[in-house]
């Protein structure tokens, strides 16, 4: 009889670094998540979370704290390997908890996977009918240019 792997999420420690750096890059170069420097990720690091399986950093995210009312989820990123299997919701979850944990009353995904995120509660208004609005200020060049 075959042993399920268990998949552990965790607070980031600087030597997962390289590996997050590694994990989304190709999502960095399909244009789905945001390119982050060495230096950012070390900046970010006591909000970054992983996912491990055995000894594999198989996903990430960054609960970004803007104030006591806000945060972000940033950077989720599930190795191809292990997508279908829960580890995005088991991030998300994570960082709800400690939004939750830390008395923050809302938290936005930025995202082009809209059913992903509605599948985890998310909704496009606020209670009250509020809505994020955004205005682009900068034309934003394809990647390798």
């Amino acid at each position: 009889m075959a042993t399920k792997n268990v998949v552990t999420v965790r607070p980031a420690v600087s030597e997962d670094i390289p590996a997050i750096i590694d994990l989304i890059r190709p999502f960095v170069e399909e244009g789905t998540v945001l390119a982050r420097t060495y230096s950012e990720l070390d900046e970010l690091l006591p909000s970054f979370l992983v996912a491990t399986e055995e000894d594999d950093l198989i996903g990430c995210v960054v609960l970004e704290i803007y104030s006591r009312k806000l945060a972000e989820i940033r950077s989720l990123a599930v190795a191809r390997s292990a997508q279908g299997k829960g580890v995005g919701r088991m991030l998300v979850d994570a960082c709800i908890e400690r939004a939750k944990e830390l008395s923050i009353l809302e938290v936005m995904a930025i995202t082009s996977a809209d059913g992903f995120f509605q599948s985890c509660g998310f909704d496009y208004t606020l209670p009250g009918a509020k809505r994020a609005l955004f205005l682009v200020t900068k034309e934003r060049k394809p990647l390798g240019e």
